[in-house]
């Protein structure tokens, strides 16, 4: 709470559910993979004062279904406790509670391989549920935690939902973005005629809802970062009704050619960003994000779209304007650049509340994970500025709390081994978030807020922790730098510049790189990045 600006504090004394579902979200973030908080899992003392399980029922109705799966995300990657704590939410008469406990399932199994598939056995009974909350748990739930592993039980489950007449559409788009999810950059032909079967059969009137937009999304996910193999299905995505078919192109290639660098197809997102249309059209957002989710690869497309979206807020029309800040968020996501957190803060002053919400939720994309001071001061100054707007102190306090997430020891970059390898499923889950954000007021702020989950597939520590053989802790010390591109020199250049000696484990910023400081170890794997396993080096002599 004390992240909120003074004038801002006076007037919340009230309780209102919106501000505890903000909290709740901070809670979740903040306390991410730490095993306690304040709110959740108070201990079983304070039970028979009864204490403990009302924080849930503070959040009105869909607001309990994010306030349960936050258990899910304080346990993250603890399975075996994590359910067990999860477990008495599944007893309660509450539809929205038990969505809520299938949803902190599935977050707590989110990227664990485990041999006795305990998500699968959990969620698999609920999919078939009659309430749609609790089906849209069980589904998200599956995404979460079977993310990228292709598994064949989970498409026999889900793909009769997309042809399901009865089913809602939000049961429906929420099992596409799951099966992209699940299928994620594996080009699978079933899923994706799956999905375009679920698109042909939306009305004129679904076509419209925000919610029809994660469709092609889902079917976008199955070839992320295949290039020409999405080839076929974008063809097909020509016969679609107009009122979807560009937005279907555009998400389809903007995923395809995600972290490819690919220029000819930032060329083409920027012209089709060029054009100004009477009407407002959608398909310009996700041609926006595209350009970033393409320039993401190295650094120079980095700075080369950063100067193309700033042309792109001085000439682009308001709908473009609304997507620029999350695009900036995806190019330097966890990655606090001074030059785009000006642009960011400058944006959340905007007069056009989407721009200014997005910008908001960018900077806590940007910060995601730094404890960066800066951000956190605009923040809180901004908490003080929107006091009467309760959507967009909504959006500063999510920010805030991915400011400050795990505490300062995660980290969102989908980049990993110094930059070099992307993991498909994080990115799939930062992207899934920001194709949400392009219609805030339906989706985030309405009863959908728990798409923010979807970033726990990008959630990743950001130590370097030295182990043993026996994977006993060690502690080394090691030299933490800026990494230098050394790629082509001859003989044994410096690969860190300005290195400061610790002892492991130390926290890794963007862009910085560890090496060992001793030679009594020897890494087994060249990059030091998370976990890394030393042996002995057979042939060190301690100095007489």
């Amino acid at each position: 709470a004390h992240l909120l600006d003074g004038r801002a504090s006076a007037g919340a004394s009230v309780d209102s559910a919106r501000q505890n579902l903000a909290a709740t979200f901070v809670n979740a973030f903040v306390n991410a993979g730490f095993g306690q908080d304040k709110l959740m899992t108070v201990p079983s003392e304070a039970l028979s004062g009864g204490s403990s399980g009302n924080w849930l029922f503070k959040n009105k109705e869909h607001g309990k279904a994010s306030a349960a799966a936050s258990l899910g995300m304080i346990l993250l990657w603890d399975v075996d406790s994590g359910l067990a704590q999860i477990d008495k939410y599944f007893h309660s008469n509450d539809n929205h509670v038990i969505a809520g406990a299938l949803l902190g399932v599935g977050i707590v199994n989110c990227s664990i391989k485990n041999d006795c598939d305990p998500a699968l056995a959990l969620l698999a009974d609920y999919v078939d549920k009659e309430d749609s909350s609790i089906r849209i748990g069980a589904i998200m739930g599956l995404g979460l935690a079977y993310a990228g592993s292709q598994n064949e039980q989970i498409r026999s489950k889900l793909t009769p939902i997309l042809g399901d007449a009865k089913a809602s559409l939000d049961v429906i788009a929420f099992t596409a973005i799951s099966l992209g999810l699940v299928y994620v950059g594996s080009c699978n032909e079933e899923v994706a005629q799956a999905i375009i079967f679920a698109l042909m059969d939306r009305s004129e009137a679904e076509l419209g809802e925000s919610l029809t937009k994660l469709l092609p999304l889902g079917l976008g996910l199955l070839y992320l970062g295949k290039q020409e193999s999405v080839e076929a299905t974008a063809e097909v995505s020509k016969t679609f009704n107009e009122k979807i078919r560009k937005f279907c192109d555009m998400t389809l290639l903007s995923c395809a050619y995600a972290g490819t660098g690919n220029v000819l197809k930032v060329q083409h997102f920027l012209g089709e960003c060029a054009q100004h249309l009477e009407k407002s059209e959608t398909y310009q957002g996700p041609a926006v994000l595209g350009i970033a989710m393409v320039a993401m690869a190295e650094e120079l497309g980095v700075e080369m779209a950063l100067r193309s979206l700033e042309h792109l807020l001085q000439y682009g029309e308001q709908n473009i304007r609304r997507a620029v800040p999350l695009a900036l968020g995806l190019l330097c996501i966890s990655n606090p650049k001074v030059n785009v957190m000006d642009t960011l803060s400058r944006l959340s002053h905007d007069a056009d509340t989407d721009v200014a919400m997005a910008a908001v939720i960018s900077l806590g994309l940007i910060g995601a994970g730094t404890n960066n001071a800066r951000i956190a001061g605009m923040l809180r100054n901004l908490s003080s500025y929107y006091y009467k707007e309760a959507s967009l102190l909504f959006c500063v306090r999510i920010a805030q709390g991915l400011v400050h997430m795990g505490k300062g020891l995660l980290t969102l970059a989908p980049y990993h081994s110094e930059r070099f390898l992307l993991s498909p499923t994080a990115l799939a889950g930062i992207v899934t978030l920001l194709h949400t954000c392009l219609d805030m007021k339906n989706i985030i702020l309405g009863k959908y807020h728990y798409v923010l989950y979807f970033l726990v597939l990008a959630m990743q520590p950001r130590m370097l922790l030295t182990v043993d053989e026996n994977l006993k802790p060690l502690s080394v010390p090691v030299r933490v730098g800026q990494a230098v591109d050394v790629v082509g020199q001859a003989g044994r250049p410096k690969t860190i510049t300005g290195f400061q000696t610790h002892s492991t484990p130390v926290l890794l910023a963007a862009g910085d790189r560890a090496e060992l400081a001793t030679e009594k170890y020897i890494p087994v794997s060249p990059i030091l990045e998370g976990f890394v396993i030393l042996k002995e080096n057979p042939d060190y002599r301690e100095d007489v």
